[in-house]
């Protein structure tokens, strides 16, 4: 089973991920599971969200305390909620934010980890030119299909139709594309090294 944890903001879109990365772990005839954990339900508040991945009938319902990958939609939660928590050394990061891991105060903290699954994104800078709004939610989907292979791009854009229209859906896939090519280049730099 691959369990991922979203972390973002009210309004972000974050619950919405968790449900988008379901339906395209469903269209390769997968098992998979979404849901929320929120507090206050405003905008601006933190948010959680959780999707799991499986070949076969998942049964747990409890919230994923031990994921296999991280999706970090807001940078300002890195060092006010405990976003890495549970995390093993061999998990995923996906950070949306334009400044590195050093940058962002957690160089110490990458410490025994596999740098080549590490990695921010401008997710935002993206959406602002595709979609015209700071939701970085499906762009980060197409970063992690890029990082995890867990679901194809194909499966994220076909999600993504499912659930938008017109210049939404237009504007979110390509912001997906435009994070799956980044996330690319960014692993190709670590063969390459």
């Amino acid at each position: 089973m691959f369990q991922i944890r979203i972390h973002g903001r009210g309004g972000q879109g974050v619950v919405t991920a968790a449900e988008l990365l379901s339906l395209a772990a469903f269209r390769e005839d997968r098992y998979a599971q979404a849901f929320p954990s929120f507090g206050s339900e405003r905008t601006g508040a933190p948010v959680v969200s959780f999707c799991r991945i499986d070949d076969h009938e998942i049964r747990t319902r409890e919230p994923v305390s031990e994921p296999d990958a991280l999706i970090v939609q807001d940078p300002t939660l890195l060092h006010q909620v405990d976003v890495f928590g549970g995390l093993r050394s061999d998990g995923y990061v996906l950070i949306n934010s334009t400044r590195s891991f050093d940058e962002l105060g957690l160089g110490e903290w990458t410490q025994g980890f596999h740098h080549e699954r590490l990695l921010t994104v401008p997710a935002w800078d993206i959406c602002r030119r595709h979609i015209g709004q700071m939701r970085p939610n499906a762009a980060l989907l197409g970063g992690l299909a890029a990082l995890t292979a867990v679901v194809s791009l194909e499966s994220v854009t076909q999600a993504i139709e499912s659930r938008f229209a017109g210049n939404l859906a237009e504007g979110n896939v390509a912001a997906a594309r435009a994070c799956f090519e980044h996330v690319i280049a960014a692993r190709q730099m670590y063969v390459d090294a």
